[in-house]
């Protein structure tokens, strides 16, 4: 009896180790530094039909542009652009609403972006952009 319980956990130890080697690796969020941050009116064709939430109001476009920075040494797909955006009242834009939008690849190194936003157009100009950043991931992830 003591000679089986012995070799079980012989067994799980030996399996335990070798599992710790073999593990895949886990994809975690790569951030992305966000700055140079800037904004102008989109051109007509794109501000066609803009608006707001789903509402009938009447909305402005705006593209953000602005420089992102990636450290991580390989592409980041997919990366969440997080920020808050005021009017100049020091409203929010975009209330309870963090989360504006994405960029498709933020290669290594530094690069431009772009961001399309709908403001409703009773809020006045102009914006002030802040705590701009980015998440991704560095490699594809299955949706």
């Amino acid at each position: 009896m003591k000679f089986r319980a012995l070799t079980i956990v012989v067994a799980a130890s030996v399996l335990w180790l070798l599992t710790a080697w073999v593990t895949p690796p886990a994809f975690a969020l790569t951030q992305v530094r966000l700055f140079d941050l800037s904004y102008h009116e989109c051109p007509p064709e794109l501000a066609e039909g803009a608006v707001d939430s789903g509402t009938p109001m009447a909305a402005n476009c705006f593209i953000v542009t602005g420089k992102a920075e990636n450290k991580s040494g390989k592409p980041v797909i997919n990366a969440d652009i997080f920020g808050r955006i005021y009017d100049a009242n020091n409203d929010s834009v975009m209330q309870n609403r963090t989360r504006l939008g994405a960029i498709e690849e933020v290669p290594p190194g530094i690069s431009d972006f772009e961001l399309r936003i709908s403001v409703p157009a009773n809020q006045p100009t102009p914006l002030k952009l802040e705590q701009f950043k980015a998440a991704g991931f560095a490699g594809v992830v299955r949706r």
